[in-house]
C-alpha cells in the first residue's frame, strides 16, 4: 500500500507542482504571474498577479508537499481551495467532461487530493520519517480539509465585479 501511495504522491503531486509554477514561472508553456494575473482579473479577482501567486503558491506548494508526504492534509486543503474556485468561476457552466472545459479535471483533482489527506501519504513519506503521521488525526484532518474549501470560498467572495466604464 504504501508503495502505491508513493507513486500516487509523486505522480499527482509532481503534476500539480507543474500546474502551479506554469503561473509562478511561466514554466512548462505557462504564462506565469502576469499572464495568469491578466486572466485572474478578468474573473474579477484583483490585484490578478497577487491572486496569481497565491493560486500558483497553493498549487506549487501544494504539490511539493504532496510529492514529499509531509503535511499532506495541508497540501491536499491548499489544492481543493484552488480547485473550488476553478470549479465555482471557469468550469460549471461547462457541463461535467473535460473536452467541453467542464467540471471534470478539478472534481479529478480534488477527489485525488481528498483521497491522499484521509489515506495518509504511507510508510515511504516525510511524515512517516519525521513521526508525523500520528498528529494526523480525523478531527485535524477534517480541520484542515474544511479550512481549505472555506479558504476556496473567501477567495471567491473576495472578487470584484468589473468597474463600469462610461461612455463619452
Amino acid at each position: 500500500m504504501s508503495a502505491g501511495l508513493l507513486i500516487l504522491r509523486l505522480v499527482f503531486g509532481g503534476l500539480f507542482a507543474v500546474h502551479g509554477s506554469q503561473k509562478l514561472f511561466g514554466w512548462f508553456g505557462g504564462y506565469g504571474l502576469s499572464g495568469t494575473g491578466t486572466f485572474l482579473e478578468g474573473l474579477g479577482f484583483r490585484p490578478g498577479r497577487l491572486f496569481a501567486a497565491a493560486d500558483g503558491l497553493a498549487e506549487f506548494g501544494g504539490g511539493v508537499l504532496l510529492m514529499l508526504g509531509l503535511f499532506g492534509p495541508v497540501a491536499a486543503a491548499a489544492i481543493i481551495a484552488g480547485m473550488v474556485v476553478a470549479i465555482l468561476t471557469v468550469h460549471v457552466g461547462n457541463g461535467l467532461l473535460a473536452t467541453t472545459n467542464g467540471v471534470e479535471l478539478p472534481l479529478l483533482y480534488i477527489a485525488s487530493a481528498l483521497c491522499l489527506a484521509l489515506t495518509g501519504p504511507g510508510a515511504y513519506s516525510m511524515d512517516a520519517v519525521l513521526g508525523l503521521s500520528a498528529s494526523w488525526t480525523p478531527l485535524v484532518i477534517a480541520i484542515v480539509l474544511l479550512s481549505g474549501v472555506l479558504g476556496g470560498l473567501a477567495s471567491l467572495g473576495l472578487r470584484r465585479s468589473a468597474p463600469v466604464v462610461a461612455h463619452a
